[in-house]
């Protein structure tokens, strides 16, 4: 059976396929194809139900959950870190929801984590990797950055206004559940658990064999050195996303929730992960 695995080119989700990609974990007879598109993409994508497995935000996931059950392992969680607002100069939370602010598109958990944290505010969507370009040029005043972004805008000379994995910490004291991965419903219940399972493998594998598999990870041209690659996926690759445990699956139930209460979604959410 082919089961298309959609990923983004982060050092993160790009790590956790290498058990896969270089043959250290058995297939058992399934046809694992990656599929590398940003997040934006694979939000999209995930609508029409086109990949058998995929990581999309978790934002998404109620928007999908009929069709996709969420995968209990594979999540990216940061505990009082995530995506963060930038400017050339700091701004305070009653400054930004005056400001027009950049963000990487509106299906993605930052979006909605910045909705909850300042209600309405003026955004326009660019591509998460024209987003710092543009704030430091003065194409706009702020911007909301996700992924290696979060590491590199101090290159870029902007100061850090607010950091939603910070805002959500002291919110509930969960950490941040920002992506996720998604199994197909109808791939049917068996395929579902040796999929998981062998996916957990990968995850496992990774892991256990660090060197190889960062270099793997960061060779997907996205132009992150080693020592920010390895810091990057310290912070998204850790014991929740080898399984989410109890807290980790009380973190994806309270976002979910508190979107739902404020009317982000239209039918009732079902958090539904696979066995």
């Amino acid at each position: 059976m082919l089961v298309r695995v959609g990923f983004s080119a982060d050092p993160d989700d790009a790590f956790m396929f290498w058990g896969l990609a270089s043959g250290t974990v058995d297939p058992r007879g399934f046809e694992f194809e990656p599929v590398i598109e940003d997040i934006q993409t694979l939000n999209e994508w995930s609508l029409e139900g086109r990949l058998e497995v995929t990581a999309v935000s978790l934002a998404t996931y109620p928007l999908v959950q009929d069709r996709y059950l969420l995968l209990p392992h594979g999540g990216s969680m940061g505990s009082g870190y995530g995506p963060i607002v930038v400017a050339r100069e700091k701004l305070s939370l009653d400054e930004l929801r005056t400001t027009e602010i950049l963000v990487p598109g509106k299906l993605t958990t930052a979006f909605l984590v910045l909705k909850m944290a300042l209600g309405d505010f003026d955004s326009r969507v660019l591509p998460f990797d024209a987003i710092l370009p543009a704030v430091a040029a003065g194409d706009a005043p702020a911007g909301l950055i996700i992924h290696e972004g979060q590491l590199t805008y101090l290159d870029s000379g902007l100061e850090k206004c607010l950091d939603l994995g910070e805002w959500w910490l002291l919110e509930t004291g969960l950490p941040l559940p920002l992506g996720v991965n998604l199994v197909r419903r109808d791939l049917g219940g068996d395929a579902v658990r040796q999929v998981s399972a062998i996916l957990r493998e990968s995850i496992d594998a990774a892991l256990e064999h660090r060197d190889e598999a960062l270099e793997y990870a960061l060779g997907f041209g996205r132009g992150m050195d080693s020592a920010r690659g390895d810091r990057f996926i310290g912070m998204y690759v850790n014991e929740l996303t080898q399984d989410y445990g109890d807290e980790g699956r009380l973190a994806v139930q309270e976002l979910l929730s508190r979107a739902e209460a404020a009317g982000a979604y239209d039918t009732p959410v079902r958090v539904e992960f696979a066995s």
